[in-house]
């Protein structure tokens, strides 16, 4: 079989330990793809929904799997259990808006500064 055609069975978990979007996917599908899938599918009585996939972050085996790349290239594989199911962690973290708080800050930096002038 060639490795574009295998199929993984996977599941993921969110927050509360709930399982969502199990199934058999083909290595050569993208994340973003699965993400999108995974926002389709999300439960709307959860009290933490992802509006966008990139609220969501994939991760497995440790680490974080990146949008632009496929379950094969992001090395995602059942190792010793031929079979088996996959379970891979999904995170929601919305991106972080950038406030005027930053303006303050650095008006409180020049703020604390010392403008005396010693004669």
């Amino acid at each position: 079989m060639a490795e574009g055609d295998e199929n993984l069975e996977l599941k993921f978990r969110i927050f509360d330990g709930t399982d969502i979007g199990h199934g058999s996917y083909s290595l050569s599908i993208t994340i973003a793809t699965l993400k999108q899938r995974l926002l389709s599918e999300w439960p709307q009585d959860k009290s933490v929904v992802p509006k966008s996939v990139t609220d969501m972050k994939l991760i497995h085996g440790g680490r974080v799997l990146e949008n632009g790349k496929t379950l094969s290239e992001s090395r995602v594989h059942v190792g010793d259990l031929p079979g088996g199911v996959i379970t891979m962690h999904v995170v929601v973290q919305p991106p972080v808006v950038k406030k005027k708080t930053d303006k303050k800050q650095s008006d409180k930096q020049k703020q604390g500064s010392c403008s005396c002038t010693i004669l």
